[in-house]
């Protein structure tokens, strides 16, 4: 059976501004049971700041609750080095490229 993907697509600055609309987007992926994985896909990000980061685990945290797996993808420096300094790197899975990530889905199945 092939996992069902729902793909979150940040772009521009990923802070408290815009971290609302990220929450919004993670509701309804659990209400209605749409996917068992969230990939979140780093790819046009340009900055990410704390406020962003809390929303990422919050999201994190609340789709795990719900048995739904969340994944990160296609990160740049600074957010790299951001998850770094406060050890997220080794809560998030981590992945190069959308690319990369379908290639690990497929192999695992």
């Amino acid at each position: 059976m092939k996992e069902q993907v729902k793909v979150i697509k940040l772009s521009g600055k990923f802070n408290a501004a815009t971290s609302q609309e990220f929450r919004q987007k993670i509701t309804p992926i659990i209400s209605e049971n749409v996917a068992k994985i969230v990939l979140v896909d780093f790819q046009n990000v340009t900055f990410m700041d704390s406020s962003g980061l809390g929303a990422l685990v919050l999201a994190f945290k609340t789709l795990r609750a719900a048995n739904i797996k969340l994944v990160v993808c296609s990160i740049n420096e600074q957010v790299r080095i951001l998850l770094e300094l406060t050890n997220m790197d080794k809560v998030f899975e981590i992945f190069p490229s959308q690319e990369a990530f379908n290639q690990n889905l497929v192999s695992q199945n």
